[in-house]
């Protein structure tokens, strides 16, 4: 007599595998765009960012979906806000120029 598994057995499996999937991949991923998003949508007049290209700045005007980051004196960058990547704690500019 042979003996055989569950018919629900390859289906827990999938089970298992896909939930797996969502805590390992896809739940960190939605996290850290949701985080992102709260870090664009409260940046401020004055604050130090660095852009997804690697520029560091100081914010000095935020118009609609735009940033503008000053980079040096009178050298000015506009970018849209997506670009920008993280903020910086403050003096972080002035203790890499220094």
């Amino acid at each position: 007599m042979e003996t055989t598994g569950s018919a629900f057995t390859p289906l827990i499996f999938l089970f298992t595998f896909m939930l797996l999937l969502y805590f390992m991949s896809i739940r960190p991923q939605q996290k850290r765009a949701k985080e992102l998003q709260a870090m664009i949508n409260d940046l401020e007049k004055g604050d130090e960012v660095i852009a997804a290209s690697g520029i560091l700045g100081k914010v000095k005007e935020i118009k609609g979906d735009y940033v503008a980051i000053e980079v040096s004196e009178n050298i000015t960058f506009k970018l849209q806000k997506n670009a920008i990547s993280n903020t910086l704690p403050k003096g972080t500019i002035a203790s890499i120029n220094s």
